[in-house]
This record gives C-alpha cells, structure tokens and sequence, in this order.
C-alpha cells in the first residue's frame, strides 16, 4: 500500500515537473517571439524617422536654394536702380554745372550794369547840383529859404484842413468812446432791475375808530408820552379822522414804532407796561428784518458771506433813504452794475462787486459818528478785514478821493447811473421844469446859438447855430463850453450830452 502510494506520488511529481517544464517553454518561447516582433517595429521605426529626416533636409535644402534665387534676383535688381539713379545724379550735377556757368555770367552782366549806374547817377546829381545852382541865382534865395517858404504857404493854405482833420478825429475817437461806454453801460444796465423809490419820512396808520386815539393818549397823555419817549418817534395825532401819524428822520426808530403801534392796536390794551412790551418786540423783529434784508441783498448782488456785524449794518441801509430811494437796494443795484461792466472790459469783478455794495455803508451809522459816509465807511471796512482794494474802490465813488483803479471808476459810474435812472430819486415837477429851461437857457446865452432843446429828460441838450455867424471848426469848442456851464451853473444826476448842430441850406425855383 505504501509503496503504491509512493509510486503514485512520484508519478504525479514527475508529471507536474513535465507540465511546467512544457508551459515554461511555452512562456519562453511566446517571449521570444514577442521580443522578437518589438525590435522589428523598433527598427521600422528607426527606418521612418530616418527618411522623415531626410525628408525634412532635401526640403530645407530646396527653401534655401529658393530663398538664395530670390536674394540673388533683388541684388540684380538693386543694382540696376543704384545705375538708374547715379545716371540721374550725373545728369543733375551736368544741369548744375551749366546753371552755374549762367549765373556767373549773368552776375558778371549785373556789376557791369551797376558800375554804369553809379556813373549815371553821379552824372545826374552834377546836373541837380547845376541846375540847383542856377535857379538859386535865378529866384535870388538859396533852397533852404525856398523850402521854408514853400511850408509857409501850404501850412497857411493847408491850416482850416488841418483844423478839420483834427476835429473829424477828435470826433471820431469820441463817437467810438461814447459807443463803447454806451453799450457797455446799456448792457449793464439791461441785466439790472431794482425797486423805485416810494418811501417818505413818514408812517400813517389807519385806527379801528376815533375812541382808539383816546387810548393811544391815555390818562393826561401818559401813553403817548411814555410811547414817544421809548420810541424816540413823534407821534402826531390831529383831525385827520381815524388816522395817527408817526414822524421821525431815523427809518428805523419809524419802523419800530410803527409795528409796536400796531401791535398794540390790534391788542386793544394800551398802557406803558404793554408799551413797553410792543416796543421791545418790534425792536427784535425790525433786527430780524433787518438781517433779512441784507442777506436778501447779498445774495441778489452775487457776493460772497460777510462777517455778522457788517451785516447788520447793511440790513440798517433797507430802511435809511437818500432822495427817496431805499439805500440797500441802491447799493444792490450799484453791486449789480459794476459787477456786469468789470465783467465787460476784464476787470476784477469781486472787487467791483464787493465796492459797490458796500460803497454806502457809512450811511448805517453816519448819524452816530461825526464825519462824513465816505470816510466812515472806510473805517468800518477796515474793522471788519476788508480788503485794501474795495476800502479804495469805495473811497472814489464822490470823487472826493483820486480813484486808484479801475473799479472805482466803475463804482463811481454805476452810483451815478444808480442815482439818475428813472424812478431812482423823487423830484417835483416844478424843480424838474425849472432844470430844463435853465439848461436851454445857458445855451442860448452863446453867440450864434439860434435855438436850444433840453431833450431826453434833462440828459440832452440840443443847440441849433445861426451857420453864418457858427463855423464848423467852431463847433467842437462850443459844445465844450456849452458842457463846462452846465456842469458849474446846474446840479444835474448823471451826465448831459450837448450836442451843437450847423446846418445851411439853400433853395432854389425852377419856373416856367
């Protein structure tokens, strides 16, 4: 049993050793082969990527041999060109040379020209120097005295030309000033509008009923007494029925008492404690206006904020007058027009802005403080840092100080046109009458003035001369005078034109 069983286990060992010698083999040999198959690809490759070389060399080859064509080609062409262009510099330099051979020539005529000239000329001034010679003896006077002769007599036939000459260019020149100041001034003034002058010294109030002037009294007049002294307004109380009037010089002082009579009215309780307490109250609110007021005008001339203390004096100007024309808005319209005519000729128009509205400050306080406005206003700028420039540009606008810009003179211009436009200042009829014929008459109070017309509103003035007794060369210096009179005999706002009129005719019939 044994030994079958050994038997059969060496069988199946040496059965298992044949099996894997066999599949050994087998592995080995299918290895082979596929090495085999691998280094044949390897090799047909290595063939291909030799060929795609070769390939690749014969083609860059044949792109350089190309490229060495193409270049050979363009050299052949460039120096083909380079022949071209050195048979054309030969032929310039060939057309030069003659050119130049020309001009030598042509320069060798020109001196010779010149040098026969010269002998010309030297021949002519012999002649000139004879001739010169004999006609002085001739005339019996040396050239020197014949030229000064010569000039006397033109000049004397010449000197009404000249005179006219010169007036057609004084008058030319001031026509063109007169235009330009026209239009800057028009447009200026276009652009600006402003309130009228409306405003007295006075304030009427209407009463409910004539019991309320009793109460307005009071027991033996102390209401009014004590009403008037808080106030420092009179308070004028006649047969006018159910009206009271309230005078006084100072705007404000009228302005308070008139809103605290109001208030006092329409309380009903009249007696010096609530006196006391309407005044008060107006007081505050005529400020609050006051303020108001001034920034109102700030604004509307285009200037920038000023300290609180200047402006409180300002808002005092809404209610000082000057001729019936409100102070603050004249000062606005001031502001406005300097502004609008610095902007015109390139001047500084802050400066002109400032200037303007500021000019009258010193009317504030000028009932306060000895001295004139001009001056006091001068003073008050400087208090509150105001520049040198405006302080000077005010200063000018009366003319009592040498304007030293030329924003003083557009502030002095634009007060005058302020002050003498329409609706400006309030003048009687009878004053404004009286004006006129006092201008027409200071013309005809000039010989050869045949007629005189103050015309525009008193801001012309026309005058017909007699053309036989009035020159045209005349007329210039009339005007003048005529202007100098009216400026010294008349106060006038703004200025006067005069204007002097020559005309003559002549007429004839024709009859059959």
């Amino acid at each position: 049993m044994n030994a079958v069983t050994l038997a059969v286990s060496m069988f199946g060992f040496l059965f298992g050793a044949l099996i894997g010698a066999i599949i050994g083999y087998v592995i080995l040999h299918l290895q082979r082969r596929r090495s085999e198959e691998e280094l044949k690809q390897m090799e047909r490759r290595m063939r291909g990527a030799e060929k795609a070389k070769m390939d690749e060399l014969i083609r860059a080859r044949e792109e350089l041999q190309r490229q060495r064509n193409e270049l050979e080609q363009e050299l052949r062409e460039r120096r083909k060109e380079l022949q071209r262009l050195e048979e054309r510099v030969r032929e310039r330099e060939d057309l030069l040379v003659r050119k130049e051979q020309a001009l030598d020539s042509r320069e060798a005529e020109l001196r010779k020209l010149e040098q026969s000239l010269r002998e010309r000329q030297k021949e002519i001034e012999g002649m000139e120097a004879e001739y010169r010679r004999r006609l002085e003896e001739v005339a019996e006077m040396s050239s020197a005295q014949a030229k000064r002769l010569l000039l006397t007599a033109l000049e004397e036939e010449l000197s009404d030309e000249i005179a006219r000459r010169v007036a057609e260019a004084e008058e030319r020149a001031r026509e063109e000033a007169e235009r330009r100041a026209q239009e800057i001034v028009v447009s200026a003034m276009q652009k600006c509008a402003v309130q009228a002058a409306t405003t007295a010294t006075i304030s009427v109030i209407t009463l409910p009923s004539e019991e309320m002037k009793g109460r307005i009294i009071g027991r033996e007049g102390r209401n009014i007494r004590a009403f008037e002294m808080l106030t420092g307004v009179d308070v004028i109380i006649d047969d006018t029925p159910e009206t009271i009037v309230l005078s006084s010089f100072d705007p404000v002082r009228r302005e308070i008492a008139r809103l605290a009579m109001e208030m006092l009215i329409a309380d009903g309780r009249i007696h010096p404690a609530s006196i006391d307490e309407a005044v008060e109250k107006a007081r505050q609110d005529v400020e609050a206006q006051m303020l108001k007021a001034a920034e109102a005008a700030v604004t509307e001339a285009g200037v920038d904020r000023l300290p609180q203390g200047l402006m409180k004096l300002l808002g005092r100007l809404a209610f000082r007058m000057s001729y019936g024309q409100s102070v603050l808005w004249h000062s606005v319209e001031v502001a406005i027009l300097a502004g609008l005519m610095a902007g015109e000729i390139g001047a500084d128009v802050e400066v002109a802005k400032r200037a303007g509205l500021l000019h009258d400050i010193g009317k504030a306080v000028d009932h306060q403080v000895d001295g004139g406005h001009v001056q006091i206003g001068a003073e008050i700028l400087r208090r509150y840092g105001e520049s040198e420039a405006v302080i000077k540009a005010m200063l000018s606008h009366h003319e009592d100080v040498e304007p030293e810009s030329v924003e003083a003179v557009l502030v002095t211009l634009a007060d005058a046109i302020s002050a003498s436009r329409p609706g400006a200042r309030r003048e009687s009829l009878e004053a404004y009458i009286r004006r006129l014929e006092a201008m027409e008459q200071i013309a005809y109070s000039f010989d050869g003035v045949h007629k005189a017309y103050a015309i525009r509103a008193g801001r012309e003035v026309r005058v017909i001369v007699n053309p036989d007794k009035v020159s045209d060369l005349q007329l210039a210096k009339l005007a003048r005078d005529i202007a100098k009179a009216i400026e010294q005999q008349i106060q006038h706002p703004g200025q006067v034109k005069v204007m002097v009129i020559r005309e003559k005719r002549h007429v004839e019939y024709a009859r059959r």
